[in-house]
Parts: C-alpha cells; sequence; structure tokens
C-alpha cells in the first residue's frame, strides 16, 4: 500500500452493469462509457471517487423505477455521447466534396451520339455501322468517362456496356480522337480485361469496326489458348494503342517485359465480379499494380476537365454489382461513381446491404443503397419473358427440342450445369434431326471460333454449353435460352437470361426442372422480382399454366 501511495495513479473507469446483479430480469443492456485517465495533484490526499472528480451518472432508483425493474426494463441512464460541432464552412465543403455535380455530368435524353461529345469522324464511323441513337446506359457513362471519372458502370446485359465504355477511349486515343497528339508508340494506351476468351475476342471485334480495315491493327488481343510468341511478335510489330485480353496472359507477357503499360491511361475492367474470382487474384495483382502506375504519379486532374491526368483511369463493367465490386472499387479507382441507366451516383452513398433483407422481394425503386438487392433486376433485359417446365431428368433434353419447336426459336441457347452432359444431349437432339453443337472450355481456340461462328451464321441452331458462355457471349439474334442445369444463384440466371432479348429485342427464358426443384425456381423468381410461369409444350404449343403460380 505503501508504494501504492507514493506513485501517481492510473485509473481505467468503464461504467458496467453485471449480469449477476440483475440475474432475475429478462434484459439486460451492457453501458460501456469512455476510458478516462486520472492523476492525483495531493500524494497525501486520501483516494476517492469524490477526490477524483468523479460525479455518478447513474441516479437512484426513484419510486416509478421500482416498476421499471418488475416489467425487466433497465433504469440506468446511458451518458449521451458528446457530438463534434461542424462549422458552417465546414459543412458547405463537405456538401461540394459529395456532390461532384452530378446533374451536369450526362445528357441522359440525348438523342443522337453528337450530343455525348464524341468526334466527328468516331459518329461518323458509328452511323457506317448502324448505331445512330445511344442507349441510356451509353447516354449516362460516354460523358462520364470524359470528365475523367472512375466509373462503375452497371446495367443489364445486352443494353451496350461495351460501346458505353469504348467509345470515349476511342475518342481520345487511336485515328478517331478528337485531337492529333503525338504518342509514344511503344506503349500501350488502353488495356481491357475480360475473364474468358470469348468475351476478349468479341471485345476486339467491336474495336476492328470502329477503327476500320486499315487501322484495325491497333487493338491487339492476348488470350489464353493461344501462341503467346505469335502475341509477342504482333504486340512488336503492329505496335497497338489498345489491348484486350485474359488476365492470366496479359500479366504473362507483362512480366516478360513485353508489354508496356506504365503510362497507359485506361484500365477497364469488364465482367469486373468475375475477375474477383480467386485464381485470378495474382494476375489482377500485377495488373493492377503496373498498368498506369507512372512513378510519382498523383491522382489529382489538374486545369480542369481537359487537362489530362497523370495516373490511369480505371473503368469497371457487369452486370451485376454486388458489395464486393463496389468495396475492390473504392480501393482500385479514384472516388469512382456508379453510372446505371439514367443514373449516376458518388459510389461512396452505396452501403452494404442489409441481411435482414435479403430474403425480400426487391423493389425498382430501391435506392442506390440497397444495390446488392436491386442488382439482378438491373440485371435482366427489360424484353424476356420467363417460363419454367417440371419434366423427370431423363426426359430433360426431349423437353427441350419440344420447347424450340413450340416457341419456333431459331437460335438457341443451352445451359448444362456439367460438361460431360454436353456431348450425349448434342447427340440425342442431331438424331432426331435439329443442328446442335457443343461449347466448353476444354475445347481449343480455333474449334471455339469455329463453332461460335457456324451457330452465328445459322449453321447452328441449338448452341449447348456451360457456364463458360453465360457471361460476354453476344448474339442478337439468339431469341431463346433453356436451363437444362438450373443456375446456381438469381445473378446466374441474369447473366444466362441476358443472352436473349439484347438491344430491344424480344426473348424467352425458359427452365426445365424436376418436381424437387421447383422450389428453388420459386426463390430465384422473389429474389429477381419478375414472373416466372409454369408452363407446358403440348402439341407443338406452349400451354401457360394458370393455376400454378409461384
Amino acid at each position: 500500500m505503501p508504494a501504492f501511495a507514493a506513485t501517481r495513479v492510473l485509473l481505467l473507469v468503464g461504467d458496467t452493469l453485471s449480469s449477476r446483479k440483475f440475474c432475475g430480469f429478462s434484459r439486460v443492456v451492457p453501458l460501456y462509457s469512455s476510458v478516462r485517465f486520472f492523476g492525483r495533484a495531493n500524494e497525501s490526499e486520501t483516494l476517492t471517487l469524490a477526490s477524483l472528480g468523479f460525479k455518478s451518472e447513474i441516479e437512484s432508483t426513484r419510486g416509478n423505477d421500482k416498476n421499471k425493474l418488475k416489467h425487466g426494463t433497465s433504469t440506468v441512464e446511458v451518458p449521451k455521447r458528446r457530438e463534434k460541432k461542424i462549422s458552417p464552412k465546414e459543412t458547405s465543403a463537405f456538401k461540394k466534396k459529395e456532390r461532384v455535380d452530378i446533374e451536369a455530368l450526362a445528357p441522359f435524353a440525348a438523342k443522337s451520339f453528337s450530343e455525348l461529345g464524341l468526334p466527328p469522324l468516331l459518329v461518323e464511323r458509328l452511323e457506317e455501322e448502324g448505331y445512330k441513337v445511344p442507349t441510356d446506359v451509353q447516354a449516362a457513362a460516354i460523358p462520364t468517362i470524359l470528365k475523367d471519372h472512375d466509373v462503375v458502370i452497371q446495367s443489364y446485359t445486352g443494353s451496350g456496356k461495351t460501346l458505353a465504355y469504348l467509345l470515349p477511349i476511342l475518342s481520345e486515343i487511336g485515328p478517331l480522337k478528337k485531337n492529333d497528339e503525338p504518342r509514344n508508340k511503344m506503349d500501350v494506351e488502353a488495356v481491357v480485361v475480360a475473364p474468358s476468351r470469348e468475351l476478349g475476342m468479341q471485345i476486339v471485334r467491336e474495336v476492328e469496326k470502329l477503327l476500320g480495315p486499315a487501322d484495325k491493327r491497333l487493338v491487339q488481343q492476348l488470350v489464353g489458348g493461344a501462341n503467346k510468341s505469335r502475341q509477342e511478335e504482333a504486340l512488336k510489330k503492329n505496335k497497338p494503342v489498345i489491348v484486350v485480353g485474359t488476365p492470366g496472359r496479359i500479366a504473362e507477357i507483362s512480366a516478360a517485359g513485353k508489354l508496356h503499360t506504365h503510362s497507359c491511361r485506361y484500365l477497364v475492367l469488364d465482367e469486373v465480379d468475375e475477375l474477383l474470382a480467386f485464381n485470378f487474384r495474382e494476375d489482377m495483382h500485377r495488373i493492377l499494380e503496373h498498368v498506369g502506375r507512372r512513378s510519382g504519379a498523383s491522382k489529382n486532374i489538374m486545369n480542369g476537365s481537359k487537362a489530362r491526368r497523370t495516373e490511369r483511369q480505371t473503368i469497371m463493367v457487369s452486370a451485376t454489382v454486388p458489395f464486393s465490386v463496389i468495396r475492390a472499387a473504392r480501393s482500385w479507382g479514384s472516388d469512382p461513381l456508379l453510372v446505371q441507366a439514367k443514373s449516376v451516383v458518388p459510389l461512396e452513398s452505396v452501403t452494404a446491404p442489409d441481411p435482414t433483407r435479403l430474403s425480400e422481394t426487391p423493389s425498382h425503386s430501391d435506392s442506390g443503397s440497397n444495390l446488392q438487392n436491386q442488382a439482378p433486376v438491373q440485371s435482366l433485359p427489360p424484353s424476356l419473358t420467363h417460363y419454367y417446365s417440371v419434366t423427370r431428368i431423363q426426359h430433360k433434353v426431349d423437353m427441350l427440342r419440344r420447347c424450340i419447336h413450340a416457341l419456333d426459336a431459331k437460335c438457341v441457347i443451352a445451359f448444362m450445369n456439367q460438361t460431360r452432359q454436353l456431348k450425349d444431349a448434342v447427340f440425342k437432339l442431331e438424331a432426331r434431326g435439329m443442328k446442335a453443337a457443343e461449347l466448353h472450355g476444354d475445347l481449343g481456340k480455333l474449334a471455339r471460333s469455329t463453332i461460335l461462328k457456324r451457330f452465328r451464321n445459322g449453321d447452328v441452331r441449338v448452341l449447348l454449353t456451360n457456364e463458360l458462355s453465360a457471361r460476354g457471349l453476344d448474339i442478337p439474334e439468339c431469341d431463346l435460352v433453356v436451363n437444362l442445369g438450373l443456375p446456381t444463384d438469381s445473378v446466374h440466371y441474369a447473366h444466362r437470361a441476358g443472352r436473349t432479348g439484347r438491344l430491344g429485342r424480344k426473348g424467352s427464358v425458359v427452365t426445365i426442372c424436376e418436381e424437387p426443384e421447383v422450389f428453388v425456381v420459386k426463390k430465384m423468381q422473389k429474389q429477381l422480382g419478375v414472373a416466372i410461369q409454369s408452363c407446358e409444350f403440348a402439341e407443338g404449343k406452349l400451354v401457360v399454366n394458370e393455376d400454378k403460380k409461384l
């Protein structure tokens, strides 16, 4: 005790209630207050709470409080937290930072591409390719990207997201750009990363169409499954301004020193939710660390919106944007904006989803803070009709054939969950006189390209595939999607369904399931907020069961 009295005292005081004192009550409310530090000025002074200047924050139990205790209600008053007062100057500064002048970013009612600030040469090329009126997501995204903002673009599949980011990039780099600024021919100016070879090759075709035959060498694909040496030789010979590829191949050639991207101006992550997968982690880390990362670079945009930023502009794209993408975008981008059809909001305004609402039916009127619930709905093309039909597993392929005849579908994509089932399904369909082909990751690049070409030309009526083709496969003529194997969740359903009904066309989605699987379809209907009608196929016609509503 003398030693205790001879030293200064540090007390850590926390107001708590022991549950043992109120063991007879139904509710116990723990209280925590701030940590406080005290020292005694007079070493000989008796150590008491009063000497420390402590005042009781818990009032004695009054008569009316006894009634509260009988009902198990705590009578302890919690001290109010002192809030920091913010000066008017600080308040106005905060509001100014959060707004980002969203209203001036995008003319949502644009009737032509020239209204969006694109150069005349690029607008002329668009008209030659048959593009005259921008889609909603293009009208929102193009001006926003042109004003140097990092963005996350979310819209349903087939709504024109690829052109939404390609057009502003091509208006700043390449032969169709606004000005004739010289470029370092050794450096790539835009890198587009896609999770699959099919999506990568599709993006390359879009760029080549806009550049034209004379300049199509300015875009280079770096996808896995192709000859790496030839790709490296093409990089050295053609000196492209845009590189499109899969994470593994881009990272591999970059690590070999054959791909110069440190002065790159644009990094696009297409299907960004897929690029977050564990198997892409190392490759994505290298890409994010090397693309557009100059020494001493600053993220600030200087001298107004027309000035060139000193670090890359990051553009992330997907039909569905779960909150994992929001977290990644905040880390990878600089004050990114969330761009949706007729909507541009700061990404900081999007909060984590409420776990208690995950089972509720999402609403089209939900705000950006409920993005997790709203995303599958926004990823579905608006002109789709959804059905489900029940049969036994051994009859599913025959039900598929009857479904195709009943809907008179000319271009069909059918999804199965197991790759080994595809060949058997193709054999059964061709045995009944229906041209079919299988598409999966085990096929080589040439075989896959040939099958897709035959499917686009109409030589193949039914393309049987696995989850590989659920993303990025752009076949505008596809009028029917069939799920022979159930998608794992509503997000995968949305990506599969998006293969039809593209760019305003009508389409149908039919899920062929067994009786015990109906509850899964019911769950997806609730999560997506769409009607999935029960149907049968009799005498070559589709018959909707009105009495079987999910």
